[in-house]
């Protein structure tokens, strides 16, 4: 808190963020999210107004000191896109700095193009569709707390209760 009773930016921040009991666990972010399914995190301005960002991106700037210029991006390595998971150890960090080329190539990589092999839910889906998701995610977070095997629906498409071949 500050000395006017107004939370800070980290304060706000961590409200909104459930973390994994460990530590390489995803830290999903609970608040606002955008038209296209990443969070949203309002920061004053001088002038009075607010300004958007996503919450990872802020948290990278905050635990890093480094500004990111526009064009750099910040690369899941968890494909879950609530994940916050920020660390200054880049061997534990979920996100890292990279460039809209090297996230295609990654994507292609992965496999969360579509194509016919694609098991993510979120491949080829409409923009409203993986918003939706989203939001179903935060709900469930929000509501329950930490759930792996929601992560784990996210990231592979394939809920708990789907049955398996063998």
């Amino acid at each position: 808190m500050t000395s006017d009773g107004t939370s800070t930016a980290p304060d706000r921040f961590w409200s909104h963020v459930v973390k994994g009991p460990n530590r390489s666990d995803c830290w999903i972010w609970t608040g606002a999210i955008g038209d296209d399914g990443y969070g949203r995190f309002w920061l004053p301005q001088p002038d009075g107004g607010q300004r958007a960002m996503r919450p990872q991106r802020w948290l990278y700037e905050h635990l890093t000191g480094v500004a990111l210029l526009p064009d750099v991006l910040l690369l899941h390595a968890c494909d879950v896109p609530l994940c916050v998971h920020v660390d200054v150890d880049e061997a534990v960090s979920h996100l890292a700095p990279g460039t809209h080329r090297g996230n295609m190539l990654e994507r292609v990589r992965r496999g969360r193009h579509r194509n016919e092999w694609t098991t993510l839910r979120t491949s080829g889906l409409p923009r409203s569709e993986r918003v939706r998701l989203s939001r179903e995610l935060r709900e469930a977070f929000r509501e329950h707390g930490w759930d792996a095997a929601a992560v784990r629906a996210c990231r592979t498409g394939i809920a708990s209760d789907t049955p398996t071949l063998w």
